[in-house]
């Protein structure tokens, strides 16, 4: 804690570039710690305490952020400084952010099954006339980052190469990929190449420390195959 916070200075009291809502403006928030982005919600102290010695006051006692988003606003009216109003506003700030990060989940599917990824990329590439190939970037839980198509084909095969693969994984700092592409034809059994090119890029994703988990074609049900993928990973062509 600065010299200015803990002999009691009022933030206005504090020189400019110490203050928190300038340093966010001009520094961003991840350079403020939080007691300090706190303070922001809390805007005053009370005589003697500044509103940032409130908020490594309110830290104290709950222990945590996570102390501080649990806590009922009657809680957080026992601590000195808090009030209804600051409490309510506290309340809604943390609501927000777990609404933020609900949002963000189901905006980022869990891709951890074949049929997953068939679900991610059947619209897209289902009725394709040509093939393409596609990553799908993935984070430490198997939540989709992102696709990027990485190759485009003729009506029966794609060329693609791993540094086309594995670039926008290593760009976006993914934790794994899982590769797929589209059979015009509509039948999504591998090829001998389909087999080949997943072969070659297990080994370069294990040169790279990026783990291929799958290789997934996209095809189009029948009747005699109402599943409409294949995953290469099910049929036993994982190893290198």
């Amino acid at each position: 804690m600065s010299a200015a916070v803990s002999s009691g200075f009022r933030i206005q009291e504090m020189p400019v570039g110490e203050r928190p809502r300038e340093r966010l403006v001009e520094r961003g928030p991840k350079a403020l710690h939080s007691a300090e982005l706190l303070a922001i919600l809390l805007r005053t102290g009370l005589a003697g305490m500044s509103a940032v010695e409130i908020g490594h006051h309110v830290l104290r006692d709950l222990g945590s952020l996570e102390g501080i988003a649990r806590s009922p606003v009657e809680r957080l009216m026992t601590i000195r400084g808090i009030g209804r109003d600051k409490a309510v506003m506290l309340k809604a700030a943390f609501e927000l952010a777990a609404r933020l990060t609900e949002e963000r989940r189901r905006e980022t599917p869990l891709v951890d099954t074949p049929a997953a990824v068939a679900s991610v990329l059947r619209e897209d590439l289902s009725l394709l006339e040509t093939e393409r190939f596609v990553v799908l970037l993935l984070d430490t839980r198997r939540r989709l980052i992102r696709v990027e198509e990485v190759g485009r084909g003729l009506l029966d095969s794609v060329l693609v190469h791993p540094r086309e693969v594995f670039r926008p994984a290593i760009l976006v700092g993914a934790h794994a990929v899982i590769v797929a592409h589209n059979h015009p034809s509509g039948d999504p059994t591998p090829s001998e190449a389909d087999i080949r090119t997943t072969r070659d890029l297990i080994r370069a994703g294990q040169l790279l420390k990026v783990e291929v988990l799958d290789h997934v074609i996209i095809g189009r049900p029948s009747t005699e195959r109402p599943r409409d993928f294949c995953s290469l990973k099910e049929l036993g062509q994982f190893y290198s």
